[in-house]
C-alpha cells in the first residue's frame, strides 16, 4: 500500500508541473526547435501554399545562427581547477582535474555538451545528468555524465533560482517499452511485468500540450505514443518511468565528546602519579612523625595516656592512606583529562540516540548541537510499481541534474535564442515565395480567351513555345494576355532586412559567419572585430554558461568522492599528441610491516576542496593569434619549442618532437664536453705558466748561487792580498761587477729563449 502510495505522489508532482505554463511554453519551443531544423512549414500552411500555386520552399536563416552560437560555447572543452580547503588537500585537489577530464571523455562529453548547448539555443535549456554506471569497471562503478531530453524533464514550478537549487523536486518522466525498462532495471524484473500500462489518457509526445488550440499547430504525426515494438517487431505496452529528485531535511547532531588517553600515555600518567605520591607519602611520613614524637613526649609528662596515644597514632595512620588515595584518584583523574582530546562527530538524531544508550559513550559525551542537514532522496517508479528509492551519501547536496539556459527569466521557463527570429524568418520565407511566384507568373503568361475560340489544351502546351503558331476560329477574338503586377521594391528590402534584423537579434554577424565581403582588410581589424562582434556572446557564456559548468563540476566532485573510495587507477588521454598517456592513482593505501593496510595516501574522498571553472575555456581561440602569442613566449624563454610544436598542426608532430629531444640531448652533451676541453686547456696553461715561472726562479738562484760563490771567493783572496794595493781592489771589484752583470743578461736572453720556444709550441697544438 505504501509503496502505491508513493507512486501516486510522483504522479501528482507531475500533474502539478505539468502546468498550463509549462504546456505553452513547450509548445513555444518545440516550434522554435522544428523551425531551426528547416521544419518551418505545418501541414495546413503547405496546403495552403500548394492550393494557390504558391511554392512551399524555405530560406532557412535561423540555423547558421544556431550552429554558430554553438560553435563559440563548443569550442573547446570545460576545464575544472580544484583548490584544496586545507594544505594535505592540496596534491588530492590537483587530481581533481584529471579525474574531471577521465570522466568527461569516457562519457564522451564533447558530444554530450553539444548537445546540451543547443537545446538551450533552439528550446531555451538544455540538461547535463550526472550519474553512476553500477556495472562498469568490473562492477566498482563509473561516474559518468549523460544528456537527457529537456522536455521530459519537469521541475517545480515554484523555483527561482537558476541551478534549481531551490527547488522541492526535479522530475524526470519517459515512457517507454516495458522491454526496455527491463534492461535498464534487470533487477526488478517482476515488478515492471506487472506494473501498469500507459492507458489513452496519458499523452508523450515531444510536441504534446494541453491547450486545445495549440494541438492545432502540431504535426499530423503528433500522435498518443501508447504503443511500443520489441525486439521481435510486435507492439508492446508503454510504461511511464518517473525519476524523482528531492531535497530532505535529516535531523544530525554535532557531538562532541572526550576521547580518553591510549596505553602509552596510561603508562606516562601512572609514573607520574607514582612520583607524585612518592613525595607525598614522604612528607606526610614526615608529618606522622613530627605528630608521634609530640604524643610521646605529652605521655611522658603524664598529659596523655598510653592508649589515648595509640588510639590517636591509629587514627592518624588511617587518615594518611585515605588521604593518599584521595589524592592519587584525584591526581590520575586530572592527568587523563588534561591528557584526553576533545573530537567532534556529525551523526543523525537516530544513530545518537542508539549510542546515548551506552553508558560509556554517554559519559564521553561534552556536548552536542542539533541541526538539519540537506540529503538527496532519488525515487524511481514504473507505471503505478515502486522500483527503489534511495538516499544519497552526506556529502551529495545538490540534485544531479544541471540546466543550461539561454536566457533565464527568473522562472523553470527561460527563453530561447530561436524564438525572436521566427517572425522575421516568416517574413524571409514569405518575401521569397511572393517573388518566386511572380518571376514564375511572369515567365508562364496566363490567358483571357473567349470560350470556343481556341483550343485551350493545344495554347496550353505550346504557348510558352517559340515560334509556335496558335490557331484561333475565324471571327474570334485574340486571346489576350495577363500580366503579372510588378512587385514592389519592397520585397528586396525585406529580405536584406529580415536578414540584419537577425543577425542584430541574436548577435551573430555576417563577418563571423565568414563573409569575406564584411571582414575587414587587416589582421589587427579582424581580430578588433571579433572582440568587439562577440561580447553578447561571451555576456552569455559569462553569466549563463560558466555558473551552469561550475555547478557541474561541484557535482561531479560530490558525486566521484562517494563513488571512487577504492584504490583506483585512471588513464588520462593528453589532448596533444605529443604528450603520452599517462596514469593517476588514487586511494593508494598504505600498509604496516605486517601487511596489514593502516591508511591511504591521496585519499580523495576524504579530501575537501573547492571546484572553479576556468574561465573562457570553451571559446574558440583564434590559431594565428594564439601562435604569434605563443611565438613570443618562446623568445622570451617562458615555453620551449616543444611546447611551441605541441600547439601546430604540423604533421608527425610526434617523431619530429622526439627528434627535437635527440637533438637537444646529444647537443647538451657536446656542450658538456665542449666545456671540459675549455677547463683541460685553461689547465694545460697554468700548468705552462707554472712550468716558465719554476725555470725562470731556477736561473735566477743559479746566478744569485754563482754570485755568492763569487763573493765568499773575493774575501777569501781579499784575506790573502790584504797587503795589495787599493788599486788592485778597485780593479777586482770592478771585473766582479762585470762578471755579474754579463751573468744577469745571460740570464735574461735565456729567459726570452725559453718564452719562445713555448709560445711557438702552443702554437704548433
Amino acid at each position: 500500500m505504501a509503496k502505491k502510495k508513493k507512486a501516486d505522489q510522483i504522479r501528482e508532482l507531475y500533474n502539478l508541473s505539468n502546468n498550463w505554463t509549462r504546456s505553452q511554453w513547450q509548445y513555444v519551443n518545440q516550434k522554435g526547435y522544428e523551425f531551426a531544423h528547416d521544419e518551418q512549414l505545418s501541414h495546413s500552411e503547405k496546403t495552403s501554399l500548394q492550393d494557390q500555386g504558391m511554392p512551399t520552399f524555405t530560406i532557412n536563416r535561423i540555423l547558421p545562427v544556431v550552429e554558430m552560437l554553438n560553435f563559440y560555447a563548443t569550442a573547446n572543452s570545460p576545464r575544472w581547477q580544484a583548490i584544496g580547503i586545507e594544505g594535505s588537500d592540496s596534491d588530492v585537489a590537483a587530481v581533481f582535474s584529471d579525474l574531471s577530464d577521465y570522466i568527461w571523455h569516457l562519457s564522451d562529453g564533447t558530444a554530450l555538451y553539444s548537445n546540451a548547448i543547443n537545446d538551450a539555443i533552439c528550446k531555451s535549456i538544455g540538461y547535463i545528468l550526472v550519474t553512476v554506471d553500477t556495472d562498469r569497471d568490473n562492477g566498482m562503478g563509473e561516474v559518468i555524465i549523460q544528456q537527457p531530453e529537456p522536455f521530459d524533464i519537469y521541475v517545480d514550478p515554484k523555483s527561482r533560482d537558476m541551478m534549481f537549487r531551490d527547488a522541492s523536486f526535479v522530475l524526470i518522466r519517459k515512457v517507454l517499452p516495458k522491454s526496455h525498462v527491463i534492461k535498464l532495471f534487470p533487477q526488478y524484473k517482476r515488478k515492471i511485468g506487472k506494473a501498469s500500462s500507459l492507458d489513452g489518457d496519458h499523452s508523450y509526445s515531444e510536441r504534446a500540450i494541453a491547450d486545445s488550440e495549440q494541438k492545432l499547430f502540431l504535426r499530423d504525426d503528433s500522435t498518443v505514443e501508447d504503443v511500443g515494438i520489441d525486439s521481435t517487431g510486435e507492439q508492446e505496452p508503454t510504461l511511464e518511468l518517473f525519476e524523482l529528485y528531492e531535497k530532505i531535511k535529516i535531523s544530525y547532531a554535532n557531538v562532541f565528546y572526550r576521547i580518553p588517553p591510549d596505553e602509552k600515555q596510561l603508562q606516562a600518567i601512572q609514573q607520574q602519579v607514582q612520583v607524585k605520591m612518592k613525595e607525598m607519602a614522604a612528607e606526610m611520613e614526615v608529618e606522622l612523625l613530627e605528630q608521634q614524637k609530640q604524643m610521646q613526649q605529652a605521655v611522658q609528662e603524664g598529659k596523655m595516656i598510653p592508649e589515648r596515644y595509640e588510639l590517636e597514632m591509629q587514627k592518624a595512620q588511617e587518615m594518611m592512606g585515605q588521604q593518599l588515595q584521595s589524592a592519587e584518584q584525584e591526581y590520575m583523574s586530572q592527568l587523563q583529562a588534561e591528557a584526553s582530546r576533545i573530537e567532534n562527530k556529525i551523526i543523525s538524531e537516530k544513530e545518537y540516540n542508539i549510542l546515548l544508550k551506552d553508558e560509556t559513550f554517554q559519559k564521553s559525551v561534552v556536548d552536542s548541537v542539533q541541526f538539519y542537514g540537506t540529503r538527496i532522496r532519488q525515487t524511481i517508479c514504473a507505471g503505478d510499481k515502486l522500483l527503489h528509492e534511495i538516499v544519497y551519501p552526506e556529502n551529495i547536496v545538490d540534485y544531479p541534474l544541471i540546466p543550461f539556459h539561454y536566457k533565464w527569466t527568473g522562472t523553470p521557463y527561460p527563453v530561447s535564442a530561436v524564438s525572436p527570429l521566427i517572425g522575421k524568418q516568416k517574413e524571409i520565407n514569405k518575401s521569397h515565395q511572393i517573388m518566386v511566384h511572380n518571376a514564375s507568373l511572369g515567365s508562364s503568361l496566363r490567358w483571357l480567351y473567349e470560350e470556343g475560340s481556341i483550343d485551350p489544351e493545344l495554347w496550353e502546351q505550346y504557348s510558352s513555345s517559340p515560334g509556335a503558331l496558335l490557331p484561333i476560329r475565324a471571327g474570334s477574338e485574340r486571346p489576350t494576355p495577363i500580366m503579372p503586377a510588378p512587385l514592389s521594391n519592397a520585397f528586396f528590402g525585406i529580405v536584406q532586412e529580415g536578414k540584419a534584423d537577425m543577425e542584430y537579434l541574436a548577435g551573430i554577424y555576417s563577418s563571423m559567419q565568414g563573409d569575406t565581403q564584411q571582414q575587414h582588410e587587416t589582421f589587427r581589424g579582424m581580430l578588433a572585430l571579433d572582440e568587439y562582434g562577440t561580447r553578447r556572446i561571451k555576456q552569455w557564456m559569462k553569466h549563463s554558461i560558466e555558473p551552469a559548468l561550475r555547478q557541474l563540476g561541484k557535482v561531479v566532485m560530490q558525486i566521484s568522492q562517494s563513488v571512487y573510495s577504492a584504490n583506483k587507477r585512471f588513464r588520462i588521454i593528453q589532448p596533444s599528441a605529443i604528450q603520452e598517456q599517462r596514469q593517476q592513482e588514487i586511494n593508494i593505501p598504505i600498509y604496516n610491516d605486517m601487511g596489514e593496510a593502516i591508511g591511504k595516501s591521496m585519499d580523495y574522498s576524504a579530501a575537501k576542496f573547492d571546484v572553479r571553472i576556468v574561465a573562457g575555456s570553451t571559446l574558440p581561440v583564434n590559431r594565428w593569434a594564439y601562435l604569434a602569442e605563443l611565438k613570443e613566449l618562446l623568445q622570451f624563454g617562458v615555453i620551449d619549442d616543444i611546447a611551441v610544436l605541441a600547439e601546430t598542426d604540423v604533421r608527425n608532430k610526434e617523431q619530429i618532437a622526439k627528434r627535437k629531444s635527440l637533438y637537444s640531448q646529444l647537443q647538451g652533451q657536446l656542450q658538456g664536453l665542449q666545456e671540459s676541453l675549455k677547463d683541460k686547456e685553461g689547465t694545460i696553461e697554468t700548468l705552462e705558466r707554472q712550468l716558465v715561472q719554476a725555470g725562470i726562479k731556477g736561473k735566477v738562484m743559479q746566478a744569485e748561487m754563482e754570485i755568492t760563490k763569487k763573493k765568499e771567493e773575493v774575501k777569501g783572496d781579499m784575506k790573502d792580498s790584504y797587503r795589495s794595493t787599493e788599486a788592485k781592489q778597485k780593479l777586482l771589484q770592478n771585473v766582479l761587477v762585470n762578471q755579474v752583470d754579463s751573468a744577469k743578461k745571460d740570464i735574461s736572453r735565456e729567459t726570452q729563449f725559453v718564452k719562445k720556444g713555448l709560445q711557438n709550441e702552443n702554437k704548433n697544438k
